[in-house]
């Protein structure tokens, strides 16, 4: 971060530890929304808004012109917030389309919508952003949706669409008082960084503070060489003893996050890590064998939970995982699939080498899965591309595993990631 921005973070930090100190002074105060008090979530009603924003969305489509008007009105009035955002915005545009697009989705069912945002709330700690923001963002998203319209523009529309970011800002800052007692980030030095293949690298950092995770979870990290950028990465380990965690980083592109890891990146330097999010973890009681599915970097959440059912289940439920790459040295892990097999008597491998390219790339991969055998019972976790966990997820799904017991890496158009307001 450049001197503001740390200055700043340090300033909301220390903001934070007092009004914690108040409310472990004053339990009886409960967090409360941006306008000072909290709506009841079944208050909404989040059907008819969707009915007339539905309705009337192609008076404001498409979505990525009406979020540039956005951001054009939000950076010409308050030009101070731009300090918040990354340098390049394409990435967070498409997210608040991919948000914008959630909320319209999914306002008949709020309490999916609070969960979700409730998540992103405390996830957003990490941006520096404050109740006050969302009110300049509320002002930016009314001259958008004008200039977008137009002529066209009616006073229901706008009312439609404040009662529905309203809806979902009240559940973000409710996650956000609620996260008052953990940092909004933990600093971590890296330990060590290995390529493992060209374009794929695997770091160690350890953090500052102890940072709560489980298998199977997510992290958002951030680079100093890119300020506010943050890119998501499986945690590739269980917890360890020393708190150390490991990211394994395909290089995604010139420019971003990706490449400032891979290529930029040294043993010694200092990572910022948000919140551990995600739902694909174990139960505490595990009755089912398990399926884990992965595929390109999606290895590193499948053997956190293989550390994770190494060290804590002790019943040694049986383990079928299969691995997808285009080849042999996609296959980046330090052990071999038969080595594997030798130190775990539970677990049976499967690799899936030659996936071509293609609109299918990973069907190969979803099709040996599903043909392998009856799955029904199971308990299976999917973890790699989009492409490949959507592709899977329809074949279990079509081979009668309940989607309840299908446990995945997000999807474009599932529960959302971390995105800046």
């Amino acid at each position: 971060m450049t001197t503001v921005d740390a200055t700043y973070h340090a300033l909301l930090a220390r903001h934070d530890a007092m009004r914690l100190r108040r409310r472990l002074l004053s339990p009886a105060q409960g967090p409360a929304d941006a306008a000072g008090a909290r709506p009841a979530a079944d208050s909404y009603d989040g059907v008819a808004d969707q009915r007339l924003i539905v309705q009337t969305l192609e008076l404001v489509a498409p979505l990525d012109e009406l979020i540039a008007h956005l951001y054009d009105a939000m950076f010409t009035q308050w030009p101070f917030l731009r300090s918040l955002f990354p340098e390049s915005m394409e990435f967070q545009r498409k997210h608040l389309e991919q948000a914008f697009r959630y909320l319209i989705e999914n306002l008949h069912r709020p309490e999916e919508v609070t969960a979700t945002f409730t998540r992103l709330g405390r996830d957003h700690r990490k941006l520096g952003v404050r109740p006050a923001h969302f009110r300049t963002f509320e002002v930016a998203l009314c001259k958008a949706l004008r200039r977008s319209a137009g002529p066209r523009w009616h006073d229901a529309m706008e009312r439609a669409w404040l009662r529905m970011v309203r809806f979902a800002v009240a559940a973000m800052v409710e996650g956000a008082e609620a996260a008052l007692g953990e940092p909004p980030a933990w600093q971590a030095t890296v330990t060590s960084h290995e390529i493992r293949r060209p374009g794929l690298a695997v770091l160690r950092a350890r953090p500052h503070e102890p940072y709560p995770y489980r298998a199977g979870q997510f992290a958002s990290v951030a680079s100093p060489l890119l300020p506010q950028a943050w890119r998501q990465y499986s945690l590739a380990c269980a917890p360890r003893p020393d708190g150390e965690l490991e990211f394994h980083v395909r290089l995604a592109g010139r420019g971003g996050v990706s490449e400032a890891l891979v290529s930029r990146t040294r043993a010694g330097d200092t990572l910022r890590v948000g919140p551990a999010d995600g739902p694909m973890t174990l139960d505490d009681e595990l009755t089912r064998d398990v399926l884990l599915v992965a595929a390109d970097t999606g290895w590193a959440a499948a053997k956190a939970l293989l550390e994770e059912l190494a060290a804590h289940h002790k019943d040694r439920r049986a383990v079928h995982l299969f691995l997808g790459a285009r080849d042999a040295s996609g296959l980046y892990g330090t052990e071999s699939p038969a080595e594997m097999e030798r130190r775990r008597p539970w677990l049976r491998v499967t690799p899936v080498i030659g996936e071509g390219p293609g609109a299918d790339r990973y069907g190969p991969l979803a099709d040996a899965v599903a043909r392998h055998g009856d799955w029904s019972g199971h308990i299976a976790f999917v973890s790699g591309p989009p492409a490949m966990v959507g592709a899977t997820v329809a074949r279990l799904a079509g081979a009668h595993l309940p989607v309840s017991r299908i446990r995945h890496d997000p999807l474009p158009d599932g529960p959302l990631p971390a995105v800046a307001p």
